[in-house]
């Protein structure tokens, strides 16, 4: 019986890290922003709206790039976060932390935004009538009917940040134990010609691939019928 080497042990265990610290982020990150989307009616709502789901259109490539740049020792974060002592982002498991969120920043924003959108005004406006004030509403009436939305986010965007290649192996090279994930990992048997390694990982990739969108379709049958 096969088994995986330690390297790739530590690659799925990364993997499984990044994709969780990715994904907490992500909802306390787009849970405001997709509540002023789904509210806002601000001229420059399309604009910001654009920029959230424009990783869904660039090459990971592109992004990783720009960001590599970015958090570089000449660009504007990277002189901030050495000025600061803090080091520099890229090729560390922080740098791959921000990378992920930003790229899997529409698959957390739009099942929330369209939930809440979904929710409408009449809900809160009977809670006002109770005298619910603007944090009651939100946390008492808005989040638990927008309940739906939020695990199609936590599921989409566990999933795609494990499904990460151009945008980690840009910010994070290939350092075993380090940043070395799983889709890194594969490219890297693939190279070395090691098909029976590549084809372990990349079959568990399938098989995570599809009890992802089984979870998401289970859901969506169980939401429709309440």
């Amino acid at each position: 019986m096969f088994q995986l080497a330690p390297e790739d042990l530590q690659s799925v265990w990364l993997t499984l890290k990044l994709a969780s610290v990715t994904t907490v982020l992500l909802l306390l990150i787009a849970t405001p922003l997709a509540w002023w989307l789904a509210n806002s009616r601000k001229w420059y709502k399309g604009p910001v709206a654009a920029v959230v789901a424009l990783p869904l259109v660039i090459p990971p490539t592109v992004l990783g790039f720009y960001l590599l740049l970015l958090m570089g020792p000449h660009g504007a974060v990277g002189e901030l976060t050495t000025s600061l002592n803090l080091g520099r982002l890229p090729f560390t498991f922080a740098g791959l932390v921000i990378g992920s969120v930003l790229f899997s920043m529409p698959f957390a924003v739009q099942p929330i935004q369209s939930a809440f959108e979904s929710i409408g005004r009449r809900p809160l406006e009977v809670a006002a009538t109770l005298r619910a004030g603007v944090w009651d509403q939100f946390f008492s009436v808005a989040l638990p009917l927008a309940r739906p939305g939020f695990i199609t986010a936590s599921i989409l965007a566990f999933a795609h940040t494990v499904g990460e290649f151009g945008v980690v192996l840009m910010l994070g090279g290939n350092i075993p134990g380090e940043t070395r994930v799983l889709s890194v990992a594969i490219y890297s048997h693939v190279e070395a010609m090691e098909y029976a390694s590549a084809h372990v990982l990349a079959g568990g990739m399938v098989l995570f691939s599809f009890m992802v969108l089984l979870a998401l379709y289970l859901a969506g049958g169980k939401v429709a019928k309440v």
